[in-house]
């Protein structure tokens, strides 16, 4: 290689040097600032996750310690004291529980009122507040007018409604009590067939097909 080829390749090289010099100070501090959102980012991340674990941890302990009492209606109003900050499904947890201890110690109204202010509470996902009119229809029985009864659980028994199948068994035995024999054993046997059916409600629909005299799977 000659000496003028020599020179001319240092040249080049110092060229492409300056440029990409030229480059970094431009530009680099994007580089720099990735780097920084990455690393800030992820412990970030981590940082959130171990608040949650640790607000996870408080709320179930809150739980286990309100329900250490040997009184149910004490249980209950100690659940309702908890915090359920801003998440509406710890909310819809502390309610359904406080619901049950009431009506463990006798407070029916109580467990009523509780599980029909969750029906109402358009803070909650329509699944805790379906359940929870599911769960008030069933508590209410023969106290709550028919019409309004009836209405209830064809909202709750609509294709696609989560609880279809359990208010479709409401429906049914509401019919049997009626004496709507052909009604309830039809409405039965369809449960059977509903692609999201437990065993236990097939059992129990099973059941009531042969104690009103039919035959589960018949038409």
């Amino acid at each position: 290689m000659s000496e003028t080829d020599s020179f001319i390749e240092e040249v080049t090289e110092e060229v492409r040097r300056d440029r990409l010099y030229k480059l970094f100070r431009k530009y680099g501090w994007i580089g720099v600032a990735l780097v920084v959102l990455v690393v800030g980012g992820t412990a970030w991340t981590e940082w959130t996750k171990s608040q949650a674990r640790h607000e996870a941890q408080v709320f179930g302990d809150s739980i286990l310690a309100a329900l250490n009492s040997d009184d149910a209606a004490a249980r209950a109003v100690a659940l309702e004291q908890i915090g359920a900050g801003d998440a509406a499904g710890r909310t819809a947890v502390l309610g359904f529980l406080a619901a049950d201890e009431a009506l463990k110690s006798g407070d029916r109204d109580g467990a009523l009122t509780r599980l029909q202010a969750l029906a109402a509470d358009t803070n909650l996902a329509d699944s805790y507040r379906q359940l929870a009119e599911l769960k008030a229809v069933i508590l209410a029985d023969a106290d709550m007018p028919a019409a309004d009864r009836d209405a209830a659980l064809s909202r709750l028994a609509a294709a696609g409604a989560p609880y279809r199948v359990l208010a479709l068994e409401q429906q049914a035995l509401v019919l049997a009590k009626e004496g709507k024999t052909d009604e309830a054993l039809g409405l039965f046997n369809q449960i059977l067939n509903e692609p999201d059916v437990t065993a236990g409600l097939r059992r129990r629909a099973s059941q009531m097909i042969v104690v009103l005299g039919g035959e589960p799977g018949a038409a």
